[in-house]
C-alpha cells in the first residue's frame, strides 16, 4: 500500500522548502492554510516526491505554541538521530549515486552505509531530520529469521556495515 503523505512540522519553511526542492528535486504541488490555535494559521505544503506520494510539512503561525519547540522528530525528543528518519527509495545504485553528488553539490555532507542487503545514502535536512536515500541490492526477505530476532530477548549483534562519509563541496 502506498502512502498518501508524510507530514512534520518545520521552524524554518523557506531553508526546508529550499533543502526539499533543490537538494532533494521534489516539487511543491499544493500549499493548504488552515487554523491553527485560537489565535493563529498554519500552512500545509505538499511535495511530490516523484512517483506520486507526497512529503508535507507545517509551516506553524500559533503565538500559543511552546517557543522552544523542535521539528527534529529523533533528536528533538531524547533519541539519537538515527532512529526517527525518514527514508526514500532509490531505483537502483546509479540512482543512489545520482542523489549522493545531488545531496553534495548542494552543500550537504553524506554518509553512505552499505547494509549488505541495500545500500543508503544519509543527509540531515534544515529540521535536523536525518533524510535517507536506499536502494535494495539482495533478497532481504527471511520472514523464519526476522521473528527468530524479535523473539529474542538478547540477539547477536549483526556485524558493523561498511560506511563511507563524503564531505559537501561547499
Amino acid at each position: 500500500m502506498p502512502f498518501h503523505h508524510l507530514a512534520i512540522a518545520t521552524r524554518d519553511v523557506k531553508a526546508t522548502h529550499a533543502f526539499y526542492t533543490e537538494a532533494m528535486g521534489f516539487e511543491l504541488v499544493k500549499v493548504a492554510v488552515g487554523p491553527a490555535g485560537k489565535r493563529g494559521f498554519a500552512k500545509h505544503l505538499f511535495y511530490d516526491t516523484g512517483n506520486g506520494e507526497l512529503m508535507a510539512f507545517w509551516d506553524l503561525h500559533d503565538p500559543d505554541l511552546d517557543p522552544d519547540w523542535s521539528p527534529a522528530i529523533a533528536t528533538g525528543l531524547g533519541l539519537p538521530p538515527w532512529t526517527n528518519h525518514i527514508a526514500f527509495g532509490a531505483s537502483d545504485r546509479d540512482d543512489l549515486d545520482f542523489r549522493r553528488e545531488r545531496w553534495l553539490e548542494h552543500g550537504h555532507d553524506v554518509m553512505e552505509v552499505d547494509h549488505g542487503w541495500c545500500v543508503s545514502v544519509y543527509a540531515t535536512d534544515p529540521n535536523g531530520i536525518l533524510v535517507e536515500f536506499c536502494t535494495t541490492t539482495a533478497d532481504f526477505a527471511d520472514p523464519e529469521e526476522a521473528r527468530r530476532k524479535l523473539d529474542d530477548p538478547a540477539p547477536a549483534l549483526d556485524p558493523e556495515p561498511p560506511t563511507r562519509v563524503f564531505r559537501a563541496r561547499r
